[in-house]
């Protein structure tokens, strides 16, 4: 039995296929494409694995996406899954006002985030980042239910946005710095502890909610720059969707499979 895991982002795709459905399988093949490129799947990455026997896939892209990735799926007899957030799944309560409008990269990365807190000691309240295209900010308290959560730009939409909206400014990279003197650094740092700072309100909230110190996860391919800006020390993740994933298919498949 292998299973085919898909996180598809705003802009990538991201696959791993490991030996089972199940949290702790053998990571056998993996690879990235960017979304204007999954059309080569089949004749490319794919085309050199062994069939799927389960696939279980996040999406933010759209149905559109959803469409392409299961045509490149049809050189395997093999259906494509698609995570919706439920209520309650895998040890997570669902505390969104409408919990089938929360993002499903969220959702599934907040189960992968939960178990695994749980597999390295008690349950404790989680604040988990995570740093793409735009930055969510959520709260989990020590039972597992999401207490809610922020969304912000990423560093790339604030940037675009001031280039923008501010006449002659242009936005080269520049450092993060306590205390900036020229333009790409002051955008640079501006921007970093904007998001800093608005995951430390997070943290502040849920510290007074539960009356304990939360685990602080971070994750996405920009953590590691965020990373060293935070008031609190953060542990990286980088799988954590596919980790989410893997949780979720160790139930469903299970059930399914009798």
């Amino acid at each position: 039995m292998t299973f085919l895991a898909i996180d598809v982002g705003n802009t990538r795709l991201k696959w791993a296929l490991f030996d089972a459905a199940r949290p702790g399988a053998v990571l056998l093949a993996h690879g990235v494409e960017f979304l204007e490129h999954i059309d080569r799947l089949a004749e490319g990455d794919w085309a050199r694995l062994p069939a799927p026997t389960h696939m279980l896939g996040c999406v933010v892209a759209g149905d559109a996406v959803k469409r392409r990735v299961a045509e490149q799926m049809e050189l395997w007899d093999v259906a494509a899954h698609w995570v919706v957030p439920q209520p309650e799944e895998a040890g997570v309560v669902n505390g969104y006002d409408h919990p089938m409008r929360l993002g499903a990269d969220r959702w599934v990365a907040m189960i992968g985030a939960r178990h695994r807190l749980l597999a390295h000691g008690p349950a404790r309240p989680l604040v988990l980042v995570m740093v793409g295209t735009a930055v969510t900010v959520e709260a989990l308290d020590a039972s597992g239910r999401f207490m809610g959560g922020l969304i912000l730009p990423g560093h790339g939409i604030m940037l675009r946005a001031l280039e923008s909206g501010t006449a002659g400014l242009h936005v080269p990279t520049g450092e993060v710095c306590p205390f900036p003197t020229n333009t790409s650094d002051a955008l640079t740092s501006g921007g970093t502890y904007a998001i800093a700072g608005a995951v430390e309100c997070m943290y502040q909230h849920l510290l007074r909610h539960c009356g304990e110190e939360p685990a602080c996860v971070m994750t996405g391919g920009a953590g590691w720059k965020m990373a060293p800006s935070m008031t609190r020390p953060f542990e990286l993740a980088d799988n954590l969707i596919f980790d989410g994933l893997l949780e979720i298919a160790a139930r469903r498949f299970a059930v399914s499979l009798g």
